[in-house]
């Protein structure tokens, strides 16, 4: 099995994972281990969930959810990687997968029913996806030097 067949089963993986709430609850799931990882944001609305995994240093995950069942699933291995999701509306689900150093990955959603997701693997890659409307669905994979 290829390197990023095993990368994108354990993001389908990590996206499929579903917490038990109450029904009007939002869900934050943050697990960090290395040296000074960093992780934060914001929801405003209700059945919003955000999950970040990091295990390195330098990390940073930052997730905003204004609106209702939105979804965000940020993982990071590696050293200073940056991934940040930005969902305005309602079930959106954004998802960044990222091993190796120096990349930088935006997910931004202004809408309903949208989905991105992407994985970048190597040394300093960056992707910025800004998705309106709605039913939208972009996804990436990079592999750089």
């Amino acid at each position: 099995m290829t390197r990023s067949s095993i990368i994108a089963a354990a993001f389908a993986a990590a996206v499929g994972y579903a917490a038990v709430a109450p029904a009007m609850a939002n869900d934050v799931n943050i697990e960090q281990y290395g040296w000074r990882n960093s992780a934060g944001g914001a929801q405003h609305g209700y059945r919003n969930r955000i999950h970040f995994h990091q295990d390195g240093r330098f990390n940073t995950a930052i997730g905003q959810q204004y609106g209702h069942r939105n979804l965000s699933v940020i993982g990071q291995q590696g050293v200073n990687n940056h991934g940040a999701t930005y969902q305005y509306g309602n079930r959106n689900a954004a998802g960044i997968g990222q091993f190796g150093s120096n990349h930088t990955a935006i997910l931004t959603q202004d809408g309903n029913g949208n989905i991105a997701a992407g994985v970048q693997v190597g040394h300093g890659c960056n992707a910025d996806i800004s998705q309106g409307g709605s039913v939208n669905v972009a996804a990436f994979v990079q592999d750089c030097p």
